[in-house]
């Protein structure tokens, strides 16, 4: 309160409100309606804004309220102060005025600038919302305008679509009359709007009432309710009381009100254009006029007969689909013949091109062998041939000098490479004779026994064979197959008998010793040509290159080379820098780089041929011998190869090859029932114990040949298990499988990586390597042996005679013997006979002579036994000492 004194003594309460910056609030209550009746009370208040005006200081000011007059009691009077206190401002209507102080003015400010700063964001937020309101209205008038346009393109649509309903009628009328009009007109646009006629009112009979204004009466466009065919219908008129005619209204459809219903598929367009109605169109039109008249006529469709093409094996519903019918009709088929199958069933070809024919279709059989067709021996029918150089292998037994031959020819020194000294890689060169210049292709065979099958690929693509018999060796094993490998081939032969520069040699033996196997040489009246040669010496080689190109032409070799080439692999292997390498020899055409080859169940693209003496060619012609880079995987030794026109081609006869080689696998490993000798050799070997190996090689010749070793060195008590074989180098996969069956691998020429040399010692695998495929055979044939139960043998030393028999305490029973021959051991092995049947075996516990311990007894001495855990001993009884020796046994 601020007390002031008047003149009068009198003293003016005025009240003094505190500053606050609230808002003024209005609330007040509302009742809120809600769904189902529910309601609620809920208060409502109304917020004012605060305006502040002028720049001036900010001061507060009291509403006048009453002003309480109070006498205050008489007081005695003091002294007046030397310097009195200046009154309070005063205002014009009596209140009292105060200044404000500094808190209070900046709290004042700071209140104003906050008011300011809401009410900017405030005029923001309308601004944006009145901008919202345009933009809205803006999308609302375009989409008003958008539906308009709409509306105007749908009447427009359907005053084509009735202008061509309309030509369609009169079309219809002109060819099929006007009753069928009539049906068609109905069936295409029933009741359409604005078209509804009324029947003229009649008096019904009796004095009744005339038909109800209400009954619906739809008809179609252009025709009367009468079923006249007038343009317009007459209309109904009713008199009025005066007489005056009004018209009447026509009665309304019976179609419920609302859009009609959608025809058509749906899709996002009509699924977005939902609010348009969508009408026949003209095309839907045609077709159930034509369906119409289909039903109409009722005739029988003419059957299509078709060329049906039937593999091995065919489910039904492919059949059905290739015949273009019904499954359910060759499913019926297949009943009526006694076989109950449901569409995803499998049937035989047979009973396919039964079904297939029973229908009326014709038939053609194909195989899945089919896709290999014209693949190989494409007969050619171009007649611009030329000669070719002629292929010449040399074949022969081990160290008779093939391979110093071929050096001697070529000016090489091939010898020196080979491991031992002995030819184990098939190779192919090209050796210039020297007074033609013609080239010809000679093939080294190996001669180890191991390599009949390469022996036999070098038979079966050559044009002659040159058997190499050393003078002092004669007619040998391997010789006399390389005989029946070339008269299998039905090749000419040339003998060429080297080493006679020997002192031992004798050439007349070995053509004595061709006699015993009918290889008659022109010398003894015969047509196989032979030749004395020397390698070492270098003797003879012109003549033996003469009779080679005398040959040739009497074979009269010739070939089209322009044609796709053909050919066979000849030895392949797995390079760890250039990857999948083939020997491939060329037999017809031209084999070029980026052919699409095939060989085996193997293709690839040529990316590189590297002739014999390394240089990178861009072609090869008939019998030349190649290296061919680009196979997706080494090729099997033996492979025919030959160049296809697309991958697609290439893949499916890999594909079929590959599959052919699965089940072959399968076939072997399953081990399907056969005859009663296979049933038989099965349980014999199913308790062998089995060796497991991992055999890696350089080359697929070499590795053929040591799997045909190892399998020969098999009996029915042990036997090689080959768990992986490949060409490569052996790799820490192998290292694994290896350590998965605890196998030994094999290494011949080739090594293993670091990392699988790592496992292997990390894990304890043995890897042994070799380069000599005797070593590797020997070795594996010593360690089988040792999987062998060795043998027992017994070796008889003795015979005692019982005389008596004494027992004694803590010992047992002791039987006093004399020997009657041989000696008897401690330890040794005995037989208790009695009365020439063997009672009991066992071992010498005692052998005492007097009260000594001795080692042996000899004959005629006595002595006292004991036998180890048996008494049962008599007089007259016989002793039989024997030892039992084992003998370790080997394959």
């Amino acid at each position: 309160m601020v007390d002031t004194k008047s003149p009068g003594d009198k003293t003016l309460s005025v009240p003094s409100k505190t500053l606050t910056l609230k808002p003024r609030v209005e609330t007040g209550t509302v009742r809120q309606s809600f769904s189902h009746g529910r309601t609620k009370q809920v208060v409502v208040e109304k917020r004012g804004k605060r305006r502040v005006g002028g720049d001036g200081p900010v001061t507060e000011t009291h509403a006048p309220e009453p002003v309480v007059a109070k006498v205050a009691p008489a007081a005695p009077a003091k002294p007046a102060p030397s310097r009195p206190a200046p009154a309070a401002p005063r205002s014009g209507s009596g209140v009292v005025l105060r200044t404000l102080t500094e808190d209070e003015r900046s709290a004042r400010a700071s209140a104003l600038a906050d008011a300011k700063v809401r009410e900017i964001e405030e005029r923001r937020l309308a601004e944006e919302e009145a901008k919202r309101r345009s933009s809205k209205e803006g999308i609302e008038q375009a989409e008003r305008e958008a539906a308009e346009a709409r509306r105007k393109a749908e009447e427009e649509r359907h005053r084509i679509e009735e202008e061509a309903k309309r030509k369609a009628e009169v079309e219809a009328k002109k060819r099929f009359g006007e009753a069928e009009a009539k049906a068609a007109g109905a069936a295409a646009a029933p009741g359409r709007p604005g078209t509804v006629t009324t029947r003229p009112a009649t008096a019904r009979p009796g004095g009744a009432r005339p038909a109800s204004p209400a009954a619906p009466a739809a008809r179609a466009p252009g025709v009367a309710s009468d079923g006249s065919d007038d343009d317009e219908a007459p209309r109904t008129i009713r008199r009025g009381p005066g007489g005056a005619a009004r018209p009447v209204v026509a009665p309304k459809p019976t179609q419920k009100p609302g859009p009609q219903k959608e025809r058509g598929r749906l899709t996002l367009v009509t699924a977005l254009n939902a609010d348009d109605v969508r009408e026949r169109s003209i095309a839907s039109f045609r077709r159930r006029t034509q369906r119409l008249k289909g039903h109409a006529s009722n005739e029988p469709k003419e059957k299509i007969v078709r060329e049906v093409t039937i593999p091995e094996a065919i489910t039904i519903q492919e059949l059905a689909n290739r015949m273009t019918e019904r499954a359910v009709d060759v499913i019926r088929l297949l009943m009526k013949q006694g076989a109950m199958h449901k569409i995803t069933d499998v049937i035989d070809a047979d009973t396919a091109q039964l079904i297939a024919e029973e229908m009326g279709h014709s038939v053609k059989r194909v195989a899945a062998s089919d896709v290999e067709e014209g693949l190989f021996d494409v007969v050619d029918d171009s007649t611009d041939t030329e000669p070719r150089s002629p292929v010449v292998t040399v074949m022969g037994h081990v160290d008779h000098g093939k391979t110093s031959l071929l050096d001697a020819l070529r000016h090489a020194n091939v010898v020196s490479g080979e491991a031992g000294g002995i030819t184990q890689h098939i190779g192919a060169y090209q050796v210039t004779s020297p007074e033609s210049g013609k080239k010809i292709t000679f093939i080294d065979t190996p001669g180890h026994a191991a390599f009949t099958a390469m022996r036999a690929r070098g038979a079966k693509v050559t044009d002659i064979v040159i058997l190499v018999v050393a003078a002092d060796d004669g007619v040998m094993p391997q010789t006399i197959e390389a005989i029946n490998h070339a008269k299998a081939a039905k090749v000419p032969m040339i003998v060429a008998i080297n080493k006679i520069d020997k002192p031992d040699a004798k050439a007349e033996r070995v053509r004595t010793e061709l006699l015993q196997h009918e290889v008659q040489v022109e010398s003894f009246g015969g047509d196989v040509v032979d030749v004395e040669v020397s390698a070492k010496n270098k003797t003879n080689l012109d003549k033996l290159l003469e009779m080679i190109a005398l040959q040739a032409e009497l074979l009269d070799l010739k070939t089209n080379s322009e044609r796709p080439a053909e050919g066979t692999v000849i030895e392949a292997k797995l390079d760890r820098g250039r990857g999948p390498v083939a020997t491939v020899l060329v037999q017809r055409g031209t084999l070029k780089v980026g052919d699409i080859i095939v060989a085996g169940a193997e293709m690839g693209r040529v990316r590189a041929l590297i002739s014999d003496q390394g240089d990178n060619i861009a072609e090869a012609g008939p019998s030349v011998p190649v290296e061919v880079l680009g196979f997706n995987g080494p090729p099997e030794a033996g492979d025919r190869l030959a160049v296809v026109e697309n991958e697609a081609r290439a893949r499916q006869v890999t594909s079929y090859r590959a599959h052919q080689k699965r089940e072959n696998a399968a076939a072997s490993i399953s081990g399907m029932r056969g005859s009663l000798e296979q049933m038989m050799s099965q349980l014999k070997t199913a308790g062998r114990k089995e060796f497991p190996l991992i055999v890696k090689a350089d080359v697929q010749g070499s590795l053929e040949a040591i799997l045909g070793s190892l399998e020969k060195l098999g009996t029915d008590e042990v036997a090689a298990r080959i768990l992986h074989a490949g060409v490569g180098g052996i790799s820490e996969s192998d290292v694994t499988l290896a350590e998965g069956f605890n196998a030994a691998i094999i290494g011949f020429s080739v090594r293993a990586n670091k990392e699988a040399a790592a496992a292997a010692k990390r894990n304890g695998i043995e890897i042994r390597y070799y380069n000599i495929i005797y070593d590797l055979v020997d070795d594996i044939k010593k360690a089988m042996s040792g999987l062998l139960a060795p043998t027992l043998r017994e070796t008889m030393l003795g015979n005692a005679q019982i005389l008596e028999v004494f027992n004694i305490s803590k010992v047992g029973k002791v039987a006093g013997c004399r020997v009657t021959d041989g000696t008897v051991e401690r330890g040794a092995n005995v037989r208790l006979i009695r009365d020439n049947v063997v009672v009991h075996e066992g071992k010498l516990s005692t052998l005492k002579r007097f009260k000594d311990e001795v080692k042996e007894v000899q004959s005629g001495q006595e002595c006292g036994m004991a036998f180890e855990n048996y008494g049962d001993m008599r007089p007259g009884d016989v002793i039989e000492c024997y030892r039992v020796e084992t003998i370790q046994r080997s394959l």
